[in-house]
């Protein structure tokens, strides 16, 4: 493979990726929608699946409201750590502030997968560390893709089987 063929981290062009988005503050709807078009709007990440939107109880942290929760897959031809840079971009864009872990959030963005691509790198750490855990992920991601697989166990069983199942819901308008 050419230089040219590669991404500054070295990641294949067109790597399928699924970020996980979630929002409590402000109108996380509009926010979500909003993070999707500014997330694909270029030409080096293009959607490629969309989750349906589903309301979840905050986890861990503070009191604070619920979350509104969507799952999306790309495909990318940035590196993770040049992902990783845009998708902290659009949360900037979007106000987010880190004062208090797992706290309020106008706007979070996580990288579950990176294609093959792992890492225990503190910055980034793929597969996300706790994913395999969260319903807030796993019942997005699995309406938009029933096959999807994490460490090799389907995503529906996973989301089955998630403690925080409790409480989460598909969202609807209105």
């Amino acid at each position: 493979m050419t230089t040219a063929s590669r991404t500054l981290d070295g990641a294949a062009p067109g790597t399928r990726a699924v970020l996980a988005l979630g929002s409590n503050l402000g109108e996380s709807r509009g926010t979500l929608a909003s993070a999707v078009a500014d997330l694909t709007g270029g030409d080096r990440v293009r959607l490629t699946a969309v989750s349906p939107v589903v309301r979840t109880r905050a986890v861990g942290g503070p009191e604070q409201p619920d979350y509104l929760n969507q799952v999306i897959e790309v495909a990318t031809d940035l590196g993770p750590y040049e992902l990783l840079a845009h998708c902290q971009a659009v949360e900037q864009k979007h106000l987010r502030t880190r004062t208090v872990r797992w706290g309020p959030r106008t706007l979070d963005i996580d990288i579950i997968i990176f294609g093959a691509w792992t890492s225990t790198d503190p910055r980034l750490t793929v597969p996300h560390p706790r994913a395999a855990e969260r319903a807030f992920v796993l019942k997005p991601w699995s309406l938009m893709d029933p096959a999807a697989t994490l460490g090799g166990v389907s995503v529906a069983e996973l989301a089955a089987n998630a403690a925080d199942l409790p409480g989460l819901a598909l969202f609807q308008e209105g």
